[in-house]
């Protein structure tokens, strides 16, 4: 990413200068503008400007999800209880054990007492605040609520920390019991199988198929696993880079959604994830279309975020956006009819609050039913594997004796 310094103007506030990183100018502009602030120069920063950021570059460590969320929410307690922002940032960034994220703090609370917003002194930092976070704090100060705001921010955050680890559950252990199986398939055909083959190799009698394919795995194994490796890596260095541009991303995102018993769960978590930040957003008094624009960017799913973008263009035109969810394939209708009723009732939150209540025990059911599943299953094809290279082991044997 490119670090840029801008010049922009929010409200009466006058002429505010900072930096933000982005890919692109026209994505810093976009970043300036989903916080509130109208940016009048952009230009990026050349590397003889960045000298003054090396010392914090250098700090090692990296500052956890779980870490902003939980100074997101003591800030919210702090200025609850009535303390000006100033000093519950100073308690805060005290209290912070992670040196990068205490001088975050160090540095949110220098530029704060120099005279700039709370939610454009966090800007500077996209990497630990998003722009979700700084649009709503910046919402959060225009409407004098910034401390119930803050308090919304921790709650989203502590939500999101528990889908992705049911999401983590219901991947990483079928991911462990595969892992295993396959170490313990490697270790017979490169150890075990090998002192047995001197079993056969005096034999002159013919070994059968099975046999002949096992000895012949093990052989390449044995004789061609540094080049093994080496294509291994290579291809997935090559499906790496692939996955970064446009058309593999959406590749990937076909994938995703078209997997058996995974599909739907992926489904469901984007667009309960999609759902929350667009309820919090709304009911933090952020306009619909300003909303979109922070929580589509939110998803990871190409496919998903290119169907609401078009959602969002029929919106923009004064059409409906839960009827163009309803048109397309991609959305249940439970979700689109929630919506669309939300639109006509005008409380879009509120529907968009059903549905994350629903895809919440949804998503919790089905990683239940997926980690009760996937596991036998991993189970028995490494079984079968294991079986049958036991079984094309033994048959030379068989044939022998017989």
């Amino acid at each position: 990413m490119t670090l840029y310094r801008y010049r922009a103007k929010k409200g009466t506030q006058g002429i505010i200068e900072g930096e933000i990183e982005a890919d692109s100018d026209k994505e810093a502009i976009e970043k300036l503008s989903q916080t509130g602030y109208l940016p009048l120069n952009i230009e990026a920063v050349s590397e003889s400007d960045k000298s003054s950021d090396i010392k914090f570059k250098e700090i090692k460590g990296r500052i956890k999800f779980s870490q902003v969320t939980i100074a997101t929410r003591q800030l919210a307690s702090l200025l609850r209880s009535g303390l000006p922002i100033l000093k519950s940032l100073n308690i805060i960034k005290e209290q912070v054990e992670n040196n990068k994220f205490k001088k975050v703090l160090d540095n949110v609370y220098s530029d704060i007492r120099n005279g700039e917003s709370f939610s454009f002194a966090l800007a500077k930092y996209p990497k630990v605040f998003s722009s979700l976070y700084v649009g709503m704090a910046s919402a959060g100060e225009n409407s004098g609520n910034l401390p119930n705001v803050l308090l919304n921010i921790s709650e989203y955050r502590t939500k999101q920390e528990a889908l992705l680890s049911r999401l983590r559950m219901a991947l990483v252990y079928p991911a462990i019991v595969a892992s295993l199986g396959l170490a313990t398939v490697i270790f017979m055909l490169t150890f075990v199988i090998p002192r047995l083959g001197h079993i056969f190799s005096d034999s002159s009698q013919s070994l059968p198929i099975p046999t002949q394919i096992i000895m012949a795995t093990s052989h390449g194994l044995r004789q061609w696993w540094h080049w093994i490796i080496l294509i291994l890596v290579i291809i997935v260095f090559l499906i790496k880079k692939q996955l970064k541009t446009d058309a593999g991303k959406l590749f990937l995102s076909k994938l995703k959604i078209n997997l058996p018993l995974l599909g739907k769960l992926f489904i469901k978590t984007e667009l309960l994830r999609f759902c929350g930040t667009l309820e919090l957003l709304i009911k933090s008094g952020i306009p619909i279309l300003k909303a979109l624009n922070v929580a589509i960017p939110v998803l990871s799913n190409q496919l998903i975020k290119n169907q609401l973008q078009i959602s969002y263009k029929e919106l923009e035109q004064g059409g409906s956006f839960g009827l163009s969810l309803k048109k397309s394939k991609l959305f249940p209708l439970f979700m689109s009819n929630l919506i669309l009723t939300g639109e006509e009732s005008g409380r879009l939150d509120e529907s968009l609050g059903e549905v994350v209540i629903n895809y919440e025990r949804d998503t919790n059911e089905m990683v239940k039913v997926i980690s009760t599943l996937v596991e036998p299953v991993i189970i028995v094809v490494m079984g079968v594997v294991v079986g049958f290279i036991v079984m094309a082991m033994l048959l030379p044997i068989f044939e022998i004796s017989l």
